[in-house]
């Protein structure tokens, strides 16, 4: 890559656990696997300012790197984090997140915004549901929400 190349490309990403199973009970084992990204996204060269790992789903704000597509990156991290909680039994049953995900552009000047909302999750999903959520950011973005099947 050449000196004089400048990216930024900030991605609010959310993924879901398989059928968005409420698979991560504990707190403990929630920070654990946040903890785990974040040094996972950092080897791999990708700067994740935050993330929240819920129950049944997963937020990170990350920069983008430019050697690596959103789908790449996607894999990366659900590939990696799902083989590590397995490895390491972080949950008692096998573990895997769900196909897909979702990744959003964030605008530098909504990075503080974004940081909060992904750090207010507890409180968010006392009132509203994954679900919900996810149709919500579908469509602010444009995007035309589809039903799922249960993932097989």
């Amino acid at each position: 890559m050449s000196i004089h190349s400048y990216t930024r490309c900030w991605l609010h990403m959310i993924w879901a656990t398989h059928n968005r199973a409420q698979s991560l009970h504990t707190a403990d084992a929630r920070a654990e696997i946040s903890a785990w990204l974040h040094e996972y996204a950092r080897e791999k060269n990708i700067y994740m300012k935050v993330s929240f790992v819920n129950p049944d789903h997963v937020h990170a704000l990350i920069d983008l790197p430019s050697n690596l597509s959103m789908e790449e990156t996607a894999k990366l991290l659900k590939g990696a984090s799902s083989h590590w909680i397995n490895q390491e039994r972080i949950v008692p049953e096998p573990f895997h997140w769900q196909r897909g995900y979702g990744a959003f552009s964030v605008s530098p000047t909504r990075l503080d915004a974004v940081c909060k909302y992904v750090l207010n999750q507890e409180r968010r999903h006392k009132k509203r549901a994954f679900d919900e959520e996810m149709r919500q950011f579908v469509e602010m973005y444009g995007l035309v929400w589809r039903e799922e099947e249960e993932d097989r």
